[in-house]
């Protein structure tokens, strides 16, 4: 797996590239095989930043590290990719050991086939014959659509979040709020623009993110 390096207005070492690529490595195998990977280094005042974005088949992955040296910067930044990993593999697992619900004989159709009668009259021709009426008192057949139902649903434990990690404290706008969900992994964001519009923006089960604009 090739690690692409940027360093911005900073040096990096040997060291500190083979540290990104040992727990870049260890996220590859929670998250899976790897198309991309690239780390960024730079400053900002007295603060290291460091950027981590990957990609493999399925998912992506934007990290981000600040400290007052690259190595805390970098470990944080791997660390906050790895938990994102973890979240992500423990979504597919669960979405997987949901029930699947069997498909019922309406949903199924009349079952098509190449065979023809005696007459050499198809079925599809048989079912399209008027009805023959019998004498009263004898019985007759009638068909009987059995329904199946899905097993024990799988209890998913419900994520509480506390008001301090929900609600940004300062107005942003759409695009800043989606940015700032990536960067912290939140799932949920309470945000205000600058008209006072009230927002919510809320990761679902795939991954997607979706906005509720509240009235």
């Amino acid at each position: 797996m090739t690690v692409e390096f940027t360093a911005r207005q900073v040096k990096v070492s040997k060291v500190m590239k083979d540290g990104a690529t040992e727990g870049i490595e260890r996220i590859a195998v929670v998250l899976g095989k790897l198309t991309a990977a690239a780390l960024t280094f730079r400053a900002e005042r007295h603060l290291q930043i460091v950027e981590i974005s990957l990609q493999s088949r399925h998912h992506s992955i934007v990290a981000k590290g600040e400290s007052a040296t690259q190595e805390s910067a970098l470990r944080e930044a791997l660390a906050h990719a790895e938990h994102q990993a973890h979240r992500f593999r423990d979504r597919n697992r669960t979405r997987k050991r949901l029930p699947k619900v069997a498909p019922t004989a309406e949903t199924r159709g009349p079952r098509k086939t190449g065979r023809v009668g005696l007459d050499g009259a198809s079925p599809e021709a048989e079912v399209a014959k008027p009805a023959i009426a019998r004498a009263p008192g004898k019985r007759t057949k009638a068909a009987i659509t059995v329904h199946s139902f899905p097993g024990k649903p799988a209890v998913v434990e419900p994520h509480i979040l506390s008001a301090a990690e929900a609600v940004a404290i300062r107005p942003m706008t759409i695009e800043e709020a989606v940015k700032e969900t990536e960067f912290r992994d939140r799932d949920l964001l309470i945000f205000r623009n600058s008209a006072g519009d009230l927002f919510v923006l809320h990761r679902r089960r795939d991954g997607a993110i979706e906005l509720v604009e509240i009235p």
